[in-house]
């Protein structure tokens, strides 16, 4: 069973919350507490910074998240700063999600790029956001590797859709970001 065939008609946190964690535990994983605050936080609309150490559970945040947009039928997008990251997270996510409901979107390929969940690079989101701004056709977007914020020749490709999408939940996860 997907994530997507348990997506409720409720948009209620609690609801979405309770149905994330059952298919979590059925997966065998348990929550943990940073993970717990943070998926509160974006069920209930809340812009995220999530910066944790590697291996705490960015990615199953992450999960939550795109279930949480999918329930309130908004189009979701995951970025990350490589096509090899792309592509992974593209497949574990057709794996959550169902295959139909996942696309990708790199420099050299696009697949089902009209899904409501897209893994796509930092560049592909922010041009998209440069040609479209707030009219774009995105209301969640999960930042991986967030801490390429800072860098002189890529940052602007995570600094563009902060700016030109508005009205856009932001869930940024770094493991290295620093205090913030």
């Amino acid at each position: 069973m997907t994530l997507t065939d348990r997506l409720p008609d409720t948009h209620d946190p609690e609801v979405l919350l309770d149905l994330f964690d059952s298919w979590a535990q059925e997966q065998g994983l348990s929550l943990y507490p940073a993970q717990q605050e943070a998926l509160f936080e974006v069920a209930t609309g809340a812009n995220v910074i999530l910066s944790t150490p590697t291996g705490s559970g960015k990615s199953m945040v992450a999960l939550g998240a795109h279930f949480f947009a999918m329930s309130s039928r908004q189009r979701t997008f995951y970025t990350a700063p490589i096509k090899a990251l792309v592509s992974e997270k593209f497949f574990a996510l057709c794996a959550a999600f169902g295959p139909e409901n996942v696309g990708m979107m790199t420099g050299d390929a696009s697949v089902n790029a009209d899904a409501p969940i897209i893994c796509c690079t930092a560049e592909i989101l922010a041009n998209l956001a440069l040609r479209d701004g707030p009219d774009a056709d995105v209301g969640q977007v999960v930042m991986d590797e967030f801490h390429f914020y800072s860098e002189p020749d890529r940052g602007w490709a995570w600094q563009v859709p902060i700016i030109e999408l508005p009205n856009v939940q932001f869930i940024l996860m770094s493991a290295t970001l620093g205090d913030v």
